[in-house]
C-alpha cells in the first residue's frame, strides 16, 4: 500500500509565517512555520499532487498484466464515483489528515471534545450521522468517533502527557482542512503535527 502526503510542524499560536520547505531523511517534505490553516492549504495541494503525480507515473512502469488486475478492481461508473474528488487531474477517494496536538488543555472534558466535534463537522461542510465518545479511568482519557456522511473524524486523548491524536477522513465535497484550527484551538494547543494523505486514487 502506498500513501502520498507531507507533514506539517505548526509552532505555537503566535507563529506566523512564509512557507519555507525541506526534505527530511525520510524523503518527506517539511513545511514550517505555518500558523493560518487557511494560508497551509494550497501549499498542501502542491505538495500531494506532485508526490502523487511521481507515485502514478511509477505505477505506470508496472507491466501491464499487473495493471489490468487493479484495474478490474476499481470500476470507473459514474454511479460508483459520486464522492471521489477529482483535482487537478488527479482522482481519489477522499483526504485523510493524520493530526497530532500537543501541549493541549482540556482533553479529560468529554463534552468540550464533542462539542469541538460538532463544530469540526459544521465548519468543514461535512454531514454528521452519529457522535460516540467513551471516557476512560484512571486517566481520563476520552476515546471517540463522529461518524459521517462523507467517512469520519476520530480522537484519542492522553491527557496526562497534553497529547491527542485526531484522524480527519472525508471525501466527496467536504474540506477537512477547515477542521485542523477547530481542534487547536478547542483544546488550545502549543503544537500540532499534520499530514494529509490521498485516499484511494486511481
Amino acid at each position: 500500500m502506498m500513501f502520498w502526503g507531507v507533514r506539517l510542524f505548526l509552532g505555537s499560536h503566535h507563529t506566523r509565517g512564509l512557507f519555507t520547505t525541506k526534505q527530511d531523511p525520510s524523503g518527506s517534505t517539511l513545511v514550517r512555520g505555518i500558523e493560518n490553516m487557511r494560508h497551509a492549504s494550497p501549499q498542501l495541494a502542491v505538495n500531494t499532487e506532485a508526490e502523487a503525480r511521481e507515485a502514478r507515473a511509477e505505477v505506470r512502469s508496472v507491466p501491464s498484466v499487473a495493471l489490468k488486475v487493479v484495474e478490474s478492481q476499481l470500476p470507473l461508473s459514474d454511479d460508483r464515483l459520486d464522492h471521489f474528488i477529482t483535482e487537478n487531474g488527479l482522482t481519489f477517494a477522499g483526504r485523510h489528515l493524520i493530526l497530532d496536538l500537543w501541549n493541549a488543555t482540556g482533553l479529560d472534558d468529554i463534552d468540550l471534545i464533542e462539542r469541538a466535534m460538532r463544530h469540526a463537522v459544521d465548519v468543514a461542510g461535512a454531514t454528521l450521522l452519529h457522535i460516540h465518545l467513551h471516557h476512560f479511568s484512571p486517566n481520563g482519557g476520552v476515546s471517540g468517533v463522529a461518524v459521517l456522511a462523507e467517512s469520519h473524524i476520530s480522537i484519542h486523548t492522553w491527557p496526562e502527557c497534553g497529547y491527542a491524536a485526531l484522524d480527519i477522513f472525508m471525501c466527496g465535497n467536504a474540506q477537512p482542512l477547515r477542521a485542523v484550527p477547530v481542534f487547536r484551538e478547542a483544546f488550545k494547543a502549543g503544537q500540532a503535527n499534520l499530514s494529509e494523505h490521498k485516499r484511494g486514487m486511481i
